[in-house]
């Protein structure tokens, strides 16, 4: 409960997020209708349940990672990495889907811990050593397909990304399992406040007998797996591993849901709960703009102006300021 409301910061994309619901009930034909087939329910909203499962785990392993005063910009590059390994795996070898996926989820984990130690041991400010792996990783992607999309045609690993559970999509479970396995380490244990004192003060955090430099590589390594998970779903939804295009640009997505979400780029509290939302503004934003028949090139600019707007409305600031100027206004 705490982590959902987290002071209110989860009121503003929720609001942002209800106003654009209603647009939609309004103005975008059959927006929620639903429809039952074979056991399994379909309809525009489940489509965004769906399609924003990538940029929900993603924004919140990101979160962890921004808690801490970092960012990860190499969440894009590690779901193709993911993706290419599953693909790989499972059309060369004889080997059972469960493996497949730990091995590519290994991989992607021991990327997730380069990262960590370039920037707790090394030193090396995120945003760059994030784009190190940022351009590497795709290569390495490349590299594991031979620049070739690796198509295939596994059930079980098929069913990863287009597979339903208790007739809602089974990329949904995987999102609620990562999600409240983060919460009970962030707010059930020490780890959640080990994460935002490394995040608001770092040299405090070690003298009072922080491990900085594990929290920071730890929350690096579990950004990498959320990504590594997006990755599979990605791979699964289209039966392929297209290294070249699979995740690209969506760290910049995660990022904006995390701070849509209320979470601040230079650390310190953050709240899952709010990142999870963003991503849903973000997914029904574009789900309406496509459903509205936007061109693609236009897409982006309606999601700035959203962005901004629960931006300017969680700065108490900019809503002191709008008092004042609505109050001067009631006086004349």
């Amino acid at each position: 409960m705490k982590d959902w409301f987290a002071g209110g910061r989860v009121l503003y994309p929720l609001i942002g997020l209800g106003l654009l619901l209603m647009f939609d009930f309004f103005f975008v034909p059959n927006f929620f209708q639903f429809e039952v087939r074979d056991g399994r329910l379909f309809g525009t909203v489940i489509d965004i349940l769906n399609q924003g499962s990538k940029v929900m785990l993603l924004a919140i392993g990101m979160t962890l990672v921004i808690a801490t005063g970092g960012v990860d910009l190499s969440v894009g590059s590690l779901m193709a990495v993911a993706g290419a390994v599953a693909a790989v795996l499972v059309t060369r070898s004889d080997l059972p889907v469960p493996v497949v996926c730990g091995v590519a989820l290994g991989a992607v984990l021991l990327l997730g811990a380069f990262n960590g130690v370039l920037v707790s041991l090394v030193g090396i400010q995120p945003i760059v050593a994030t784009l190190i792996l940022m351009v590497a990783g795709r290569g390495v992607a490349m590299l594991l397909t031979d620049g070739q999309i690796v198509t295939f045609e596994n059930e079980a690993l098929v069913y990863i990304g287009n597979g339903a559970f208790l007739g809602l999509p089974f990329t949904l479970t995987l999102v609620l399992a990562v999600w409240g396995g983060a919460l009970l380490l962030t707010r059930r244990t020490a780890l959640g406040l080990f994460i935002e004192t490394v995040g608001d003060n770092e040299t405090a955090a070690r003298f009072c007998g922080v491990p900085n430099r594990l929290v920071k590589t730890g929350v690096y390594c579990f950004s990498a797996v959320c990504a590594g998970v997006a990755g599979l779903i990605a791979a699964s939804n289209i039966k392929a591993a297209d290294s070249s295009r699979v995740g690209e640009m969506m760290e910049l997505d995660a990022i904006f849901a995390v701070v849509v979400g209320g979470t601040a780029l230079t650390g310190g509290r953050f709240t899952m709960a709010g990142s999870v939302t963003g991503a849903l503004l973000i997914q029904t934003l574009t789900t309406t703009m496509v459903s509205l028949n936007v061109s693609p090139a236009i897409i982006p600019v309606p999601k700035a102006v959203v962005i901004v707007a629960v931006c300017l409305l969680q700065s108490d600031k900019f809503r002191a300021e709008i008092g004042r100027v609505l109050g001067r206004k009631a006086m004349a």
